[in-house]
């Protein structure tokens, strides 16, 4: 799904204008960036959270010449996966259930 198909759906689902929906997309968009930016975490309940972590100097290897070169530090977004989202996207495929370790999926055992 692109970010036309996504603002065509929530206008849909939530009785909006395309319009309406894309500056309320642009909006959350606009806010998670904002909070980042300032090494804040952003958690939307059940659907995950966003944050700041910094990833560690390293030595990597130029793929062309081989050489080892020095990798400095970043900061790097990552993305936890709420409890509900998790169990939307594993549910019901099997009845071993995707292997995620969400009980969702799962069969009961009787």
């Amino acid at each position: 799904m692109n970010k036309a198909e996504l603002v065509s759906q929530i206008a849909e689902s939530a009785g909006l204008t395309k319009i309406e929906a894309e500056k309320g997309l642009k909006s959350l968009l606009e806010a998670i960036g904002t909070a980042l930016a300032k090494d804040e975490t952003v958690t939307l309940v059940g659907f995950g959270s966003f944050s700041v972590t910094t990833r560690a100097a390293r030595t990597g290897r130029n793929p062309q010449t081989g050489k080892e070169i020095q990798i400095a530090e970043k900061k790097v977004v990552k993305f936890n996966v709420g409890k509900n989202l998790k169990e939307s996207v594993c549910a019901i495929k099997t009845k071993a259930g995707c292997g995620c370790g969400s009980k969702a999926g799962k069969a009961k055992k009787k």
